[in-house]
């Protein structure tokens, strides 16, 4: 019986796995497309919420891949969700992340839309200017 050597699996796929390497010098990845958005939420929520926790009181914040909504829905899809607390339930943001990757075409559109949402979300539970919540949201930004 004679050994040769397998240049492709048993698919006749070719290589896959471990043994296949990145060109020298390509960027690998860094976690999952999910594990960056929340490390990016993260990063946002946790500086707004450094300056503006005393005035908010207890907020969850959440990241969820994608709303529920009825089969009859016709609006667009919602990109977060704020949910006022009431008695012991805290206030609760959410932020969508399908629908936020899907209309950005790039990491800073990516970080620019995380940061918008969150400071109007933190804005309205304030009652404040977003411009006020956060200086990158710019004066101009507001309505």
């Amino acid at each position: 019986m004679e050994h040769r050597r397998r240049t492709r699996d048993r698919h006749d796929r070719g290589m896959r796995g471990p043994a296949v390497q990145a060109r020298p010098g390509a960027r690998l990845p860094r976690g999952s497309r999910r594990e960056q958005f929340d490390a990016l939420v993260l990063r946002i929520v946790t500086d707004i919420d450094a300056r503006w926790s005393r005035r908010l009181g207890l907020v969850e914040y959440a990241v969820e891949d994608a709303p529920l909504i009825p089969d009859d829905w016709t609006d667009t899809v919602p990109l977060s969700s704020l949910v006022r607390g009431s008695g012991t339930t805290p206030t609760r943001l959410v932020l969508f992340r399908r629908p936020i990757e899907h209309r950005c075409e790039g990491r800073a559109e990516l970080e620019a839309m995380v940061l918008t949402l969150v400071v109007e979300q933190v804005a309205e539970l304030l009652d404040l200017p977003a411009h006020e919540v956060d200086p990158r949201y710019g004066p101009a930004d507001d309505d």
